[in-house]
C-alpha cells in the first residue's frame, strides 16, 4: 500500500479557463503573465529577485507543457526542458465559483453545483438587520468597514479606530466571504475567534445563498505603518455538500494529515491530524515532518497560502515570482522523502493573476504535476474537472471511486 501527497499552490493558475469570460477573466493567466513580466524586467526587485522566471524543478515535472496544454503556448521567457518526468497536464474547474472552498472541494472529488451567496459590491456590504444581529449577538458596540476591501488596506484605514472603540473591522470581497479583522492585543485573539463563530451561526440561520467562509484576520502593531496580519487566521467554512475524498479515506481507516488551512476549508470533516504553520517555507518544513509520520495508505494534504494571500491578491508580480522560485528550489527535499509506491501531486485551486484588474481570484485552469518513484512521463489530456485529481488519489490508495471525476492513473 502506498502514500499520497497532495500540495495545493494556492492560486497558481495557468490560464486558459474555458468559461473565463463568464467570470470576467478572459485572458487571465497567473503563470503566463508572471513569466511575461519577469522576461520584460517587470518582475525585478532589488534584493529579492531579477531576470526571467526560473522554475527548473517544476518545469522538469511538466509545468510548461501543462501551461501549453491550457493556453496553446509555452510561457514567455522560461526555459523549456528537453526531458519531462511524471504525469503532467491541466484541469478545468466546473464548480460555480472561483474561490478556495470550491476549488479544494472539487479537487477532493466534490464539485460545487449550488450558487454561493455574495454581498453587494456597491454601498454597504452588510444590510442593517445583519449588522444589528451581529452587534447584539457578538457583544460589540458596532462594526467598521462594511464594504468590499483589501485586507491590508482596510486594516491600515480603520485599525486605530478599531483599537480605540473595540469595533471589529468587517469586510468582504468578490468571493463568498465575511471577513473580520481585529487586533490580537486590544481585542484579543480568542474573542475574535468567538466573534467569528457567532457570525458564522447568524449567517447559517439566514435565508438566501450560502456564504462560503467567515474568516478571522488577526493583526498586531501599533500604527498603520506597522500593522501586520499574523499567522493565527482561522476560516469558518460551511461543510462540503457531499462526502469528499477526505471522508472516504477516513471511513476506509486511512489518516488524512492536513497541513495549513486544509482543516478549515473542509470544516474539519475527514481530517485525522492537523498541523498549522505561518508562511510557505514554514508550511513546507511542516509538510516534510508530516511526511515522515505518514503511514501506508495515508494522505498528506497541504495548502501553500502565500501565493494567493501575500502576492496574488496584492498584485505583487515580483513577490509571487520569488515565492514560486523559493518553492521550486525546495522540491528536491520532497523527492528525497518518497518511498517506493508514493505519489505526489502538485496543483492549484484557482488563479489570482497579479497583473489582472482588481484584487480578486481569476478563473483559470490549474496544473497537474504528478510524480513519484517509478512513475514515467506522460502528458495527460486536459481534464474537464478538478475532481479527476481526487479520483486519481483514490485509485492510487486503493479505495472505491467517487461519483465525480475519473482517475488519470
Amino acid at each position: 500500500m502506498a502514500r499520497a501527497f497532495l500540495f495545493v499552490l494556492d492560486s497558481f493558475g495557468i490560464g486558459g479557463g474555458p468559461d473565463a469570460a463568464a467570470f470576467g477573466d478572459l485572458g487571465a493567466d497567473t503563470l503566463g503573465h508572471i513569466a511575461e513580466f519577469c522576461a520584460a524586467g517587470a518582475g525585478d526587485r532589488q534584493g529579492l529577485r531579477q531576470g526571467p522566471l526560473k522554475l527548473p524543478n517544476m518545469s522538469a515535472l511538466g509545468l510548461l507543457h501543462a501551461a501549453r496544454a491550457a493556453t496553446g503556448s509555452f510561457p514567455i521567457g522560461m526555459e523549456v526542458p528537453q526531458r519531462v518526468f511524471g504525469y503532467h497536464g491541466a484541469a478545468s474547474e466546473v464548480s460555480n465559483g472561483k474561490d478556495t472552498p470550491s476549488g479544494h472541494w472539487e479537487i477532493a472529488g466534490t464539485p460545487v453545483t449550488f450558487d454561493w451567496g455574495y454581498f453587494p459590491a456597491e454601498g454597504d456590504a452588510f444590510e442593517p438587520d445583519l449588522v444589528a444581529a451581529i452587534r447584539v449577538a457578538g457583544k460589540v458596540p458596532g462594526i467598521l468597514g462594511n464594504c468590499h476591501a483589501s485586507g491590508t488596506d482596510i486594516i491600515a484605514r480603520h485599525g486605530l479606530e478599531h483599537m480605540r472603540t473595540g469595533k471589529p473591522i468587517c469586510y468582504t470581497s468578490m468571493d463568498s466571504v465575511f471577513q473580520v479583522a481585529a487586533h490580537e492585543g486590544t481585542f484579543g485573539l480568542e474573542r475574535l475567534l468567538a466573534f467569528c463563530e457567532t457570525v458564522r451561526k447568524i449567517l447559517d440561520e439566514r435565508p438566501g445563498g450560502r456564504i462560503g467562509r467567515v474568516i478571522a484576520r488577526p493583526f498586531v502593531g501599533e500604527s498603520p505603518e506597522h500593522f501586520r496580519r499574523t499567522g493565527n487566521r482561522r476560516d469558518y467554512s460551511v461543510p462540503p455538500p457531499e462526502l469528499t475524498l477526505l471522508d472516504r479515506l477516513t471511513e476506509a481507516g486511512r489518516t488524512v494529515h492536513a497541513v495549513g488551512k486544509i482543516g478549515d476549508i473542509f470544516a474539519h470533516q475527514g481530517i485525522g491530524t492537523l498541523t498549522k504553520a505561518d508562511g510557505n517555507m514554514a508550511l513546507l518544513d511542516a509538510t516534510l515532518r508530516v511526511m515522515d509520520e505518514a503511514k501506508d495508505g495515508d494522505l498528506v494534504f497541504t495548502n501553500f497560502v502565500d501565493f494567493d494571500m501575500l502576492y496574488g491578491h496584492r498584485r505583487d508580480v515580483a513577490g509571487y515570482a520569488a515565492a514560486l522560485e523559493a518553492f521550486d528550489r525546495r522540491l528536491p527535499e520532497v523527492d528525497r522523502k518518497l518511498k517506493p509506491g508514493d505519489l505526489v501531486i502538485l496543483t492549484a485551486d484557482h488563479g489570482c493573476d497579479p497583473t489582472w484588474r482588481g484584487t480578486d481570484h481569476t478563473r483559470e485552469r490549474v496544473p497537474i504535476l504528478s510524480f513519484g518513484p517509478g512513475i514515467r512521463s506522460r502528458l495527460i489530456e486536459t481534464r474537464t474537472t478538478f475532481a479527476d485529481i481526487g479520483e486519481s488519489i483514490a485509485r492510487h490508495l486503493g479505495i472505491a471511486p467517487g461519483k465525480h471525476g475519473r482517475s488519470f492513473l
